[in-house]
């Protein structure tokens, strides 16, 4: 029984940071309705910049000294990203801020980088609470009792702040409604870059205050992100008590989990998110999603058409040159086309359910890496012949994504992209650890295409049929009445059910048609490079997939093709760059705010702008 309270004690005070953390998120969204991934490299500066002061401050005052200057200057750091980067593209398509967000990830990684170095620096003990204190018998660190008695003097003063104060009202009248906040006369900008302020300054807090507890490195933003967004995601987007007992079951949970299931830690709180979610679609504490569209926000885009014969011109030639390419091209550029082509296809299976569907995906990755592992098994465990494991993997990925998406389609919004992401983490749990199967992070190699394909020429030829083919494949289907069918349950699902559309069922085999696309994608990559990792199911992959579409333009057909073929050359030439992070983000940040209609839809509003122009002049 003591085990058991010291371990309970053990969770409640890692569950102080983690709130810290995920109350930041929660404020944040909470009214300004960014998705903001740059959450966790605040909290990342929060401990480099903490341990920093704290080797320059001396004793107890400076200690606890440094932690506050920490939340003061991550804070205002916060502040600078709103007004320099966000602040310009509110009036973007919904969680467009989402790419910003990811191009400020990758700057702050390179500039901790440059300016603490690669080694990990060690937290110091905090004077006066080294040691520890026995409660039945059981050793518990003095630290850990401080920290589980802060929690709740925290979470007062926000309930406090949020419920007595004007700053308070204006945040939760800005959470209900901002534009009739912004009809009252508030100046809604200074707000939101008040509130991204406080939500920075407390992530960076969180960060300081788990220092004695391990350090800082440059992995902590990606290893405290994904627990952040389920913390919220369980407790109710926007709600700060929820947050807290979300932070509080998730790290008790944890620490059990670590003590008497070691395998199930690296999904145990996606497992408990999909459980929440299924059983209460909005969280513990939280309200139905109101806000926005996800991407499609505004007025309505205008109806989409086959392409007119200037259209189909100019992808006959493309296609042509293209298929002329290695008369003149050597096999490396030859390669980089293949791994275009490969990643447009996969964008473009999630643009076919965000841009039509309305559906963001965080989990798209594990149709992509499915498919690849589905034709891997195959062929490494029974010799099966390319060709047939070939054409599983769009089958076996289809086949996931109808089982998924049966569970995530009664959701919406952010909840909907949540529960994406939990299944996506169950499955690369499920590559990662089983490994009699998957070998494990060991991969799958020798996966090699058949001797007819056993060549950079002819398999050139072979992703050129397939995936172009897949890409033209979903483009028709979009223009189908299947396809507008899903556009009018994504516009006005009430209409589209008065018609007689059965919304759910239209957008669960859209869902299904998208994991089957992917999953040709990943079948088509693994037998380009011969192998497969759990990496390829991983949740950075589906940000990128998602990242290259909101880059191209989510309400134009081509937006994710084009997406993936500049994603992809940028981050070809940068990667050989020391600082490639820096370079990649700041280059992504402006095309953000340069083209917050993405590429593809900026350059078309310029031609017409031009048009519209050359009109006026022959009149």
């Amino acid at each position: 029984m003591a085990f058991l309270l010291a371990q309970f004690l053990t969770g409640l005070a890692n569950a102080a940071a983690l709130f810290l953390v995920a109350s930041g998120l929660s404020l944040i969204f909470g009214v300004t309705r960014i998705v903001n991934f740059a959450h966790g490299s605040f909290y990342m500066l929060g401990a480099f910049i903490g341990v920093t002061l704290m080797e320059v401050l001396p004793g107890a005052v400076g200690f606890w000294g440094a932690i506050l200057l920490t939340g003061l200057a991550v804070g205002l750091i916060g502040a600078l990203v709103e007004v320099i980067v966000l602040r310009r593209i509110y009036r973007a398509p919904e969680l467009f801020q989402l790419v910003a967000t990811f191009g400020v990830i990758l700057v702050v990684q390179d500039l901790a980088l440059m300016i603490w170095g690669a080694e990990d620096r060690l937290g110091p003990r905090a004077p006066g609470l080294r040691g520890v204190w026995r409660i039945f018998g059981e050793p518990v660190p003095k630290y850990d009792i401080v920290l589980i008695a802060l929690t709740p003097l925290i979470l007062l003063a926000l309930w406090y702040l949020i419920s007595r104060t004007r700053l308070g009202i204006l945040v939760r009248a800005a959470t209900q409604d901002r534009e009739m906040v912004g009809a009252l006369g508030v100046n809604q900008a200074w707000l939101f870059t008040g509130v991204f302020a406080l939500g920075s300054a407390l992530a960076g807090w969180g960060g300081a205050l788990q220092l004695p507890k391990g350090g800082a490195d440059l992995l902590m933003d990606f290893n405290i992100i994904g627990a952040v967004f389920v913390v919220v995601v369980i407790g109710g987007m926007g709600s700060l008590p929820g947050a807290f007992i979300a932070s509080v079951l998730i790290s008790v949970l944890g620490v059990f989990g670590v003590t008497y299931l070691p395998q199930s830690t690296l999904v145990l709180m996606f497992v408990v998110m999909a459980v929440v979610l299924i059983i209460r679609p909005y969280g513990l504490l939280g309200r139905e999603e109101v806000a926005g569209e996800h991407g499609q926000v505004g007025a309505p885009e205008t109806p989409i058409r086959p392409y007119g014969s200037v259209g189909i011109a100019l992808t006959a030639a493309l296609l042509a040159a293209l298929a002329a390419l290695p008369l003149f091209a050597d096999q490396f550029l030859m390669v980089l086309v293949i791994d275009i082509v490969v990643f447009a296809l996969f964008a473009a299976s999630l643009h076919f359910i965000l841009g039509s569907g309305g559906l963001v995906s965080f989990g798209h990755a594990a149709f992509f890496g499915g498919g690849a592992y589905a034709a891997a098994l195959l062929v490494y465990h029974t010799g099966t012949p390319m060709e047939l494991a070939f054409l599983f993997a769009p089958l076996a990925a289809g086949l996931l994504a109808l089982g998924i998406g049966w569970f995530c389609i009664r959701l919406s919004g952010v909840y909907f992209a949540m529960l994406t992401l939990a299944f996506s983490q169950l499955v690369w749990s499920l590559a990662f650890q089983w490994r009699s199967v998957t070998r494990g992070d060991d991969g799958l190699i020798n996966i090699w295409p058949a001797d007819w394909l056993n060549g950079t020429l002819p398999y050139y030829y072979f992703t050129l049929a397939f995936g172009v083919g897949g890409i033209l494949t979903l483009r028709h289907i979009i223009h189908a009445p299947f396809g507008y069918a899903l556009r009018a349950g994504r516009d006005s699902p009430r209409q589209a059910e008065a018609m007689g559309i059965n919304v759910k069922r239209v957008q669960l085999v859209a869902f299904a048609l998208a994991g089957m696309m992917a999953g040709l994608a990943g079948g088509i990559f693994v037998f380009s490079k011969g192998s497969v990792f759990p990496t390829e199911l991983e949740i950075a992959k589906s940000f990128d997939a998602l990242i290259v579409v909101f880059l191209g333009g989510v309400k134009t057909l081509a937006g994710g093709v084009v997406g993936a073929s500049f994603m992809t050359t940028v981050e070809h030439w940068l990667t050989r760059l020391e600082y490639w992070r820096l370079l990649l983000g700041l280059v992504i940040i402006a095309v953000v705010i340069l083209m917050p209609e993405g590429i593809v839809g900026t350059l078309r509003r310029l031609a017409g702008r031009l048009r519209h122009s050359d009109e006026e002049q022959t009149r």
